[in-house]
């Protein structure tokens, strides 16, 4: 499937994390962290979408002309496990196909600020993912950003909840950043130049 496929259909670009101070800084967040830069990036502010439990903001990114896209980011407020329901009613309101959803989503497997973009596939065992195919498919495009595995003999459960470490946090704007530009590449330029750019 490519990103041609209803070129002028919007974007629906989310942010995976959980609602609530307490867990702004946690690894299981920086989906959450990825769409804040996005929305700075495009002018606007997240702000409650009608019925459905998520704030949105509606933007255009790319430059003027035919590779300009309409975009919508959000962020589901619904907690991560349930985060299916939010994101398909936001998909039926938009009208956007499911090849146009891009998850932005934390990533054991892969080790700490390095990307892996990809369109379809299973969870890995990530509640978000697992909602999100639930309720309307695999098809969609997911930037996993990965956070490495726990120490020792954490849980992952604990691991995932946690803030990032000092050490970490000292990249952590620069490899956010970076995030941010593989999305708007795979939005722009479609998913094998997003691929051969970002994927490390």
């Amino acid at each position: 499937m490519d990103v041609t496929t209803d070129a002028a259909a919007p974007w629906l670009i989310v942010g995976l994390g959980n609602p609530g101070p307490e867990y702004a800084g946690n690894r299981h967040n920086v989906g959450f962290m990825v769409a804040d830069l996005l929305a700075d990036r495009v002018g606007g502010r997240f702000k409650r979408a009608g019925r459905a439990q998520a704030q949105v903001v509606e933007g255009r990114i790319g430059p003027p002309g035919p590779l300009n896209r309409r975009v919508v980011l959000a962020k589901p407020m619904s907690y991560m496990n349930l985060s299916g329901g939010p994101v398909n009613a936001l998909r039926d309101f938009y009208k956007v196909p499911v090849a146009h959803v891009v998850a932005i989503h934390d990533e054991l497997d892969i080790d700490y600020g390095v990307l892996r973009l990809k369109l379809g596939g299973g969870d890995n065992g990530h509640n978000g993912l697992k909602s999100m195919t639930k309720a309307f498919g695999a098809d969609y495009h997911r930037v996993r950003f990965g956070i490495g595995r726990p120490p020792g003999r954490m849980p992952v459960a604990d691991f995932v909840l946690k803030d990032f470490s000092s050490a970490e946090r000292k990249e952590l704007d620069y490899f956010v950043d970076r995030a941010a530009d593989a999305v708007e590449c795979l939005v722009i330029e479609g998913l094998e130049r997003a691929q051969s750019t970002y994927n490390s």
